[in-house]
């Protein structure tokens, strides 16, 4: 394939992305709309996002082991085809109960799209550049909260709530045609099924980067749920003012997401420790700062950057743990993160609840943060013992430097008590000693020690350092190797 058209392709992913974040997020500047068409609550209506957010769950373990053997083109294609054709039964939906339903089937292909797109889009550029390839199919998702929802909202204020999903239905057509034109075949690696995909979840490392997102960004969601209250209630801000500092969220969230993924291919576990603790920083420095216009609202762009850049390098590093199975490792990322938005939102309200105000939850989502931040340090800490264990376990050809060093150093250990320990420069020492011995009993005559050696240990083998006291050896014990050199101890034959 020509380097040229990678970034086509990649672009043909990002209006993907773009439509499935218009999607998910539209449906919350039209909650109104809906609940006057239905004549339900505002609360019920909320159901149309909690939905939404089951279906995202549910879809991604479900659907990425089924389509293991099928070619992530054809797969992707499908897949878009599916949230087109949910958007439009939402649009045309006669009922509430209807309309949840539908929300539910478009949100079933969500995580696994982004989960199948990043490993294709890892796949079309060099290793090294694979966070950022990553980082351009999100980057629609962000771009969708300053450009689609907007739109969304100001179709369904202008033509009635099924505008708004008929637009990103059209969205949804788009992206099919894009994928169809754009992106190459790529087939699925040989032997990838659904029990090798499933066997991605018996690793260790790839539970704590699902976890990573399931609760650290649950922190930054239980403060982002309520920050049109704290802007106003809290900030002293207008109510006009609310979308301009979400669009200005949105921002933060495009420009973290491109630069977390440059410097998670510099750098991917300290991108990591960076971006997550950035963002504890921010929320702790958003509740302090929220009676300060100036100042909450710097901080919430600051949110949307920090939070953002660490979705690339997490991506990546599920990729990467999941090994030869990573489609069903990245689509549990968005269910992991729905889940933090789900639960983020929960604890939040209940902060709220108790009487703490609307800045609370920012405080709370600061100590998600930690909690995301020490099972970020458990993860690295984790590689940094495997790759102790792998270097003390890796096998020394016969042949080499290290194995001569290593039968030297034993040869020089024979003889004497206690042996020599085995030391950073062990090996290179004990070739030394035994080089310099060669050809003579002992490179260098020692003092008898005060420990005696057991029975039979070969008490001549010292040389002329043996006394009259040391402990004789058995009759016809034969010598014993001392350097390269062999002398008969006493009594032998």
């Amino acid at each position: 394939m020509r380097t040229a058209a990678v970034p086509i392709a990649l672009l043909a992913l990002a209006v993907g992305a773009f439509s499935i974040g218009t999607t998910e997020f539209v449906a919350m500047g039209i909650l109104p709309n809906v609940a006057d068409a239905f004549g339900v609550s505002i609360p019920t209506a909320g159901y149309v996002i909690s939905c939404y957010a089951l279906g995202v769950v549910v879809g991604a373990p479900l659907l990425a082991p089924l389509s293991a053997r099928v070619d992530r083109k054809h797969l992707l294609i499908g897949l878009a085809a599916m949230f087109t054709l949910g958007n439009l039964a939402s649009a045309l939906a006669p009922s509430f109960g209807v309309l949840l339903a539908a929300r539910v089937a478009t949100a079933l292909p969500h995580g696994t799209f982004f989960g199948v797109g990043a490993v294709l889009s890892a796949a079309l550029v060099p290793f090294n550049k694979r966070s950022q390839a990553v980082a351009l199919m999100i980057a629609g998702l962000t771009v969708a909260n300053i450009v689609g929802v907007p739109l969304g909202t100001m179709a369904a204020q202008q033509f009635g709530w099924r505008a708004a999903f008929a637009l990103v239905a059209g969205v949804g057509v788009l992206t099919v045609v894009a994928i169809a034109v754009l992106v190459p075949n790529q087939r699925p690696a040989p032997g990838a099924s659904m029990r090798s995909e499933f066997g991605a979840l018996a690793r260790g490392q790839v539970w704590l980067a699902l976890a990573v997102g399931a609760l650290g960004f649950g922190g930054m969601f239980a403060s982002y749920s309520y920050i049109s209250p704290m802007m106003t209630e809290v900030a002293g801000l207008p109510l006009g003012a609310v979308p301009y500092v979400l669009a200005l969220y949105g921002v933060g969230m495009t420009c973290g997401t491109l630069a977390g993924g440059r410097a998670a291919d510099r750098a991917l576990m300290p991108t990591m420790y960076l971006a997550m603790g950035a963002m504890t920083l921010a929320l702790l420095l958003l509740h302090l700062l929220a009676a300060s216009p100036v100042g909450a609202v710097a901080m919430v762009f600051l949110l949307g950057f920090t939070s953002s850049a660490l979705v690339p390098s997490l991506q990546t590093r599920l990729m990467d743990k999941a090994q030869d199975a990573p489609s069903l490792a990245a689509a549990l990322n968005h269910s992991a993160l729905n889940f933090a938005n789900a639960s983020g939102a929960w604890l939040g309200g209940l902060v709220i609840a108790a009487g703490h105000g609307f800045a609370a939850p920012s405080l709370l989502g600061a100590g998600l943060g930690v909690v995301g931040l020490a099972l970020v340090t458990a993860s690295g800490l984790g590689d940094r013992r495997a790759a102790r264990r792998a270097v003390l376990t890796r096998p020394l050809p016969r042949g080499t430097a290290g194995a001569r060093a290593k039968r030297a150093e034993t040869r020089a250990n024979q003889g004497r008590w206690p042996p020599r320990r085995h030391g950073k420069d062990a090996p290179k020492a004990a070739l030394a000693r035994s080089r310099a011995g060669a050809g003579r009993l002992c490179s260098t005559p020692r003092p008898r020690r005060a420990n005696t050696p057991p029975d039979g240990w070969g008490a001549g083998a010292r040389g002329e350092d043996a006394t009259p006291a040391a402990r004789p050896a058995p009759a016809g014990t034969r010598g014993v190797r001392c350097g390269l050199s062999r002398r008969p101890g006493p009594g032998a034959r």
